[in-house]
């Protein structure tokens, strides 16, 4: 069964898509690929142990608070090469970045030579179905321009202050 969820943030409602076990999706309202390839439909508005878990995660982490994402079980959908990148995004610690190159060099000395290419990575990040807990806002680009954000530039700018980045 599948369950949802919304949760007014400080940067727009979200909706939050789980399981008896584990988180599924975390989206902005009005982001790009809301609902990724989930019938949203299908999910019954309810909470359940997972979600409730999810709203204390993004309460602390709106009030500053740093908190881990240990305790919740992530479960995102998606093909293996995007599994391999958002595992490398789960590991940027809070207040700080990485670049998409940086990914590709993860990528390559994990996975060897021909694993994809920067615009794969580009991809896989911004298709990242669990925002703000898989911090997908953390990649910058190689000059440190702020790129794009499913969830819009300024969201992302105003996370990236929230976590004292910029």
């Amino acid at each position: 069964m599948l369950y949802k969820s919304k949760y007014a943030s400080p940067l727009g409602n979200l909706l939050i898509l789980a399981d008896n076990s584990s988180v599924l999706g975390l989206w902005f309202e009005d982001q790009k690929y809301y609902g990724a390839s989930y019938s949203l439909e299908e999910a019954v508005y309810q909470e359940n142990r997972v979600i409730k878990k999810v709203k204390e995660w993004l309460s602390d982490y709106f009030d500053g608070r740093k908190p881990a994402k240990e305790h919740l079980s992530l479960a995102p959908k998606v093909t293996d090469f995007r599994q391999k990148v958002l595992s490398i995004l789960q590991t940027v610690p809070y207040g700080q970045t990485i670049t998409y190159q940086q990914i590709l060099d993860k990528l390559k000395e994990n996975y060897g030579e021909n694993v994809g290419s920067a615009r794969a990575v580009g991809g896989a990040v911004g298709h990242n179905p669990i925002s703000i807990i898989i911090p997908c806002h953390r990649v910058i680009g190689s000059d440190g321009s702020l790129t794009g954000y499913a969830g819009g530039i300024e969201r992302k700018l105003k996370l990236l202050t929230l976590e004292d980045i910029r």
